[in-house]
């Protein structure tokens, strides 16, 4: 099993996630939030193209999260799937040409040969998900766009063998940037983004032994510096600050890969 990032941020946001069995191999896009156009040329990075992607699951509606992922589903015949909610915010539950498989929280979905079980979190959206990926072996934990931790992402996130996690933003840089009053405490508030001591918070309240990856990923470029969100994280880890990796947004990251059986 394996993931990589297309980008990370608040001008679009993509993750590949692969697993592998036996001849087969089954990849996943969370999230769409680029032009069909910039999609393919992130993809080429990877070595993939769009024809290989088996689904298209979708965080929630903003711009940044479900970009192209409507006109890629229909384009290349790709299944396309979503909360009910979302489905409703972009019209997904009548778009013409669109296979869409609807998500509920909790209960986990097959695409081929990943287990997909997205939850729910607080955030300014319809029906908001994040999602755990897994392979029967091995646990991959997604979680952006989100306000404030609650006991269900606790429950969810813990045991994974990688993690994905917001640190969007620094409190300081945040309370003294240009942005107006509202925008401030959106971003801030318990529907917004996390900040990268929310972050840490949410690490430290998890069960790690398994934890070979972490991401701090969704970085402000207004609010956050990479060194700030690396830091929080590596407080937590005990770790070096180069042992956190950074999702950026012009170039998110490589694959990363997770190996043998626990």
């Amino acid at each position: 099993m394996r993931f990589a990032s297309l980008g990370s941020g608040s001008e679009g946001n993509a993750l590949v996630v692969e697993a592998t069995g036996g001849t087969t191999a089954t990849r996943v896009l969370l999230d769409c939030g680029f032009s069909a156009k910039e999609l393919e040329r992130r993809l080429a990075r990877l070595e993939c193209g769009i024809e290989q992607l088996d689904a298209i699951v979708v965080t929630h509606e903003h711009s940044d999260h479900i970009g192209s992922a409507l006109t890629v589903a229909r384009k290349w015949n790709i299944p396309l799937y979503m909360s009910w909610g979302t489905a409703r915010a972009v019209g997904a539950d009548v778009a013409p040409g669109v296979d869409l498989h609807v998500l509920w929280g909790d209960e986990t979905a097959a695409i081929g040969d990943l287990q997909v079980c997205p939850y729910t979190v607080p955030h300014d959206a319809r029906e908001p998900l994040q999602f755990v990926f897994g392979d029967g072996v091995h646990r991959l934990g997604v979680l952006t766009d989100v306000g404030t931790s609650t006991p269900h992402i606790t429950t969810m996130l813990h045991d994974c063998d990688a993690l994905v996690l917001e640190c969007n933003h620094d409190v300081d840089m945040l309370a003294t940037s240009r942005y107006p009053a509202s925008l401030k405490a959106r971003i801030g508030g318990n529907h917004g983004h996390l900040s990268n001591d929310a972050a840490a918070v949410i690490l430290a309240s998890l069960r790690r032994s398994r934890l070979k990856h972490i991401v701090a990923a969704h970085l402000s470029q207004q609010n956050n510096l990479p060194e700030l969100a690396q830091a929080a994280l590596a407080r937590v880890l005990g770790a070096a600050v180069h042992d956190v990796m950074v999702a950026s947004q012009h170039d998110g990251f490589p694959w990363l890969t997770l190996k043998g059986a626990q």
